[in-house]
């Protein structure tokens, strides 16, 4: 398999292995737009109404059969959430590759809002537990498996993340949470909100897993630091939800955790993509010194 950690997942590589894809799951590729590339690769079809979402990081492979359970729960408890694509076999297998397969959200409705997050959030949390197993909240799981594939990082930052990891897991055994744990979505934040004609639709649950409502949270109040979302867009999110964690004492914690999970979210595709390095080094480099008001800007 053409593997991002081994430099090798370039864009050529992707329009093949999304051709083979899409022939195994009797669909067109032509003219196939990239819409993101991070963990995965995100292609939406011009030709049909799908999108395909090609795993693009070998050490996150383990993640997609959930994704394909947790899609299909949400889907039988009617919460407003992307759907697989009927008719294909999930994940699709083919040539070494890895993927899932969607339906296209349909065009239109308003940009989602902090309250159209925190009403999501509570119908999630709300959810019975689903008959599979689901992985305990580990945050830091994804960055060390991300750290073991980079290519083209330093050993002197590798060994420093790796070290702020064994330090932010030993103050994560220490939190004492609020709210009982439960189903979480994992990666709560506006960008995993779609917008459709009749509302907002979650989407991405890689991270989806049994852990601390809190966690769920936490995204969009950094994001006001970090990227400069406005506040009030957490001050809604907070007061429609109940809770404002940024007043919880743990809330530091879980802070620092997403910002490791952040800025090495691209660690994989670093060498075949090399365009995101600068940022990738800016982010690390205000963390390394401690700058908790540094903007960042988005990966693109």
């Amino acid at each position: 398999m053409a593997v991002a950690g081994n430099g090798l997942f370039t864009r050529d590589k992707l329009a093949e292995a999304l051709a083979s894809v899409c022939a195994a799951a009797g669909l067109d590729p032509d003219g196939a737009e990239l819409l993101r590339m991070t963990n995965n690769a995100v292609f939406r079809l011009a030709r049909q109404p799908v999108v395909v979402r090609i795993v693009a990081s070998r050490a996150l492979r383990h993640r997609v059969a959930k994704v394909v359970r947790v899609a299909t729960w949400f889907a039988g408890h009617d919460v407003p959430a992307v759907r697989l694509l009927p008719g294909v076999v999930q994940p699709v297998r083919v040539g070494g590759h890895l993927a899932t397969v969607w339906e296209m959200v349909p065009a239109g409705g308003v940009k989602p809002r902090g309250r159209d997050l925190a009403r999501l959030l509570r119908r999630v949390h709300a959810l019975p537990a689903p008959p599979f197993p689901l992985p305990t909240w580990e945050p830091l799981d994804d960055v060390r498996r991300r750290l073991d594939e980079a290519d083209g990082l330093d050993d002197a930052d590798r060994e420093f993340l790796l070290g702020r990891c064994d330090e932010m897991a030993s103050r994560i055994d220490d939190l004492d949470f609020a709210l009982p744990p439960g189903l979480i979505h994992g990666d709560a934040h506006l960008g995993n909100l779609i917008p459709s004609p009749s509302g907002p639709v979650l989407c991405d649950f890689d991270s989806t897993c049994v852990g601390p409502p809190e966690w769920d949270l936490a995204p969009l109040a950094v994001g006001v630091v970090r990227f400069g979302e406005p506040a009030g867009r957490y001050r809604e999110l907070s007061r429609t939800y109940g809770l404002d964690v940024t007043r919880w004492p743990g809330f530091p914690v879980l802070r620092e955790v997403r910002e490791l999970k952040l800025i090495t979210s691209v660690l994989p595709i670093m060498t075949s993509h090399p365009e995101v390095r600068p940022e990738l080094m800016r982010r690390l480099d205000d963390f390394r010194r401690g700058d908790t008001s540094s903007r960042w800007s988005r990966y693109t």
